[in-house]
């Protein structure tokens, strides 16, 4: 059964219309929510929580910092080739996952500290140990993920034989994919595939080959995956999902397959040989770089609902609302002075961007005319 909605961007339009009645008591930015406007119908949807994880400034990695402190961890586990559904074992370690920053926090892009591209980078091993492929997988450390708009930049490896996959997933059963599949890749025909999967109860049942399910797309892609960053994007609305790169809209599924619960976010790369998918493993080191994340959702958490609702005091002010920008690699709302606070933000570039900024989302908005979805 669906969850009970949240409130306000979950609740009725008559509790949202009384709530623009109220006067103007807007102390902070975006302090009722962040917007997004769906390109195929124009409707305006609004999300309570955000989290915004720049990785091309921001360790996940450092020792010294507790676990999940900025909201992501490098997970640690292995999974037999059984389990894993190849030839190979999956072995998922955090030294895999490297954290390769630059130092100046208003230079979004070139090389890491590390060397290569600056961001988390996701490393698989072409090196077999105890019949397992060593991969890189990170999470978020809460799983009440609910309904949202969820973005990454990502640029995948060009070295044959990985799944590269940016996900939310609550079970095998409840999973949003973004699945790249480099063996799949074809510069000299431009052949750059992206897989969109939900994994339900019938994909399990088809030995988890949703291929077989209607809730399977393969979309080339019109660009190359691992010349360039670019943004790939999962809006998970409460009766349908929309997929995204770079803004564009690549597909739309609906139906039982939409999952009914909150979930958290992972990245993850990795091989097990798997003619079918995966293949590889890669014969050399294969390297995929995540530069950011941004998640703007509704908290599945009683106590954000509550926050929410105490701090949302008029939905129609300047400001209460921000539009959240599309494709927009060097936008945070964090880095805005008034930013509305008590909100997940893990971000830790201190430069700021102007108020005029902040004027033009207001404005992109409400200036379109809208249908508000409760979700």
């Amino acid at each position: 059964m669906r969850q009970q909605s949240l409130c306000p961007p979950m609740a009725s339009l008559h509790l949202l219309a009384s709530l623009f009645a109220l006067p103007s008591l807007v102390s902070a930015d975006c302090e009722c929510g962040y917007s997004i406007i769906t390109s195929s119908d124009n409707k305006l949807y609004l999300f309570t929580d955000l989290l915004e994880s720049d990785f091309i400034h921001l360790d996940i990695t450092d020792d010294i910092q507790s676990y999940g402190e900025y909201g992501w961890a490098a997970q640690e586990f292995n999974m037999s080739s059984e389990v894993a559904r190849g030839p190979y074992g999956e072995s998922y370690t955090p030294q895999n996952v490297i954290s390769n920053n630059i130092a100046d926090p208003q230079v979004f892009a070139g090389s890491g500290s590390k060397g290569g591209d600056a961001g988390l980078n996701l490393v698989v091993k072409s090196e077999i140990n105890d019949g397992m492929v060593t991969s890189a997988e990170v999470s978020t450390t809460n799983s009440y993920y609910y309904h949202g708009t969820f973005r990454a930049g990502i640029k995948v490896t060009n070295v044959p034989g990985t799944c590269a996959a940016f996900f939310w997933y609550m079970n095998d059963t409840q999973e949003i994919d973004m699945e790249f599949l480099s063996s799949e890749f074809n510069k000299s025909n431009n052949t750059f595939p992206v897989n969109l999967v939900l994994q339900t109860q019938e994909s399990k049942d088809n030995g988890f080959d949703a291929s077989k399910t209607g809730d399977f797309k393969k979309i080339n892609l019109p660009f190359d995956p691992t010349a360039e960053f670019h943004e790939y994007r999962i809006d998970f609305l409460p009766d349908r999902v929309l997929f995204y790169a770079d803004d564009v809209l690549l597909a739309e599924m609906n139906g039982t397959g939409v999952p009914s619960t909150p979930g958290n976010l992972q990245v993850s790369h990795w091989s097990n040989g798997n003619t079918g998918w995966s293949q590889g493993p890669p014969t050399t080191d294969a390297v995929t770089t995540v530069s950011y994340v941004k998640a703007y959702f509704n908290s599945s958490l009683e106590s954000r609902q509550d926050d929410y609702k105490a701090r949302c005091k008029d939905p129609s002010a300047p400001l209460a609302v921000c539009a959240i920008p599309d494709n927009n690699a060097t936008f945070f709302f964090s880095d805005v002075d008034n930013m509305t606070p008590n909100q997940t933000v893990y971000h830790e570039n201190g430069g700021r961007r102007t108020k005029a900024w902040w004027s033009s989302l207001f404005a992109a908005a409400f200036a379109t005319s809208t249908s508000i979805v409760g979700i």
